[in-house]
């Protein structure tokens, strides 16, 4: 398969990256983002674009594609309902549209997150924004569409958040990783899990388009 990747600078793109380099069903992957990944490989491409609300420009690098797996997301702590949105749905929203008319015979897979809400009703800001994404995602005409829902991602040692705080974390807790995947199995999942999950939906396809951390670690 070809594969295009949006947010491959942050933890899980990271991460769904490298699964996509080591994986031999994976010709050619192209990074989209506002910055460089800092890796090289054969397989690998690189395009820096720094609005993703405008990819007119840059269409004729965006065809051609079997998958695209789309990591960007930001959290939502201090930001108004009107921020997150512009970042989380309207982004996301544009990608995706331009690449159902590109590439009809995509897959496209979205990395959201467990407790989204799909009734756009809930309590929750992110949580609603979150259900609006995948619902509008879900209408568009790909060939298929997975909303993959991980709740923890425990990252492999060569892959670093760019968060501090979270990076302290994932530190003093990486003894005690097989531990936690143990005791929580519904809702944790490892960085190589998630990235091999994603390339085998695309290319094995999947019963349902809502795809939880158990499901991940099942795949």
């Amino acid at each position: 398969m070809k594969a295009i990747i949006f947010g491959a600078t942050g933890m899980v793109g990271k991460g769904v990256l490298q699964e996509c380099l080591l994986d031999p069903n994976v010709q050619s992957v192209l990074t989209v983002g506002r910055s460089a990944t800092g890796q090289r490989h054969d397989k690998l491409h690189e395009l820096i674009h720094k609005d993703l609300l405008q990819l007119t420009d840059i269409e004729s690098s965006l065809t051609g594609f079997d998958a695209c797996f789309f990591c960007l997301g930001v959290s939502s702590f201090g930001m108004t309902e009107e921020q997150y949105r512009a970042i989380t749905y309207d982004i996301t929203l544009n990608v995706a549209r331009t690449l159902a008319r590109l590439n009809p015979d995509m897959t496209f897979i979205y990395v959201t997150g467990m407790g989204t809400d799909s009734s756009e009703s809930g309590s929750r800001m992110w949580a609603r924004v979150k259900g609006k994404t995948e619902n509008d995602l879900l209408q568009l005409p790909f060939k298929a569409a997975y909303m993959f829902r991980p709740g923890g991602i425990l990252p492999p040692k060569n892959i670093r958040s760019k968060t501090k705080l979270y990076q302290i974390i994932y530190d003093l807790t990486r003894p005690f990783y097989p531990l936690l995947q143990k005791m929580f199995p519904q809702s944790i999942t490892s960085s190589q899990q998630l990235g091999r999950a994603m390339i085998r939906a695309v290319s094995k396809g999947y019963p349902k388009p809502i795809i939880e951390s158990s499901d991940i670690n099942k795949m």
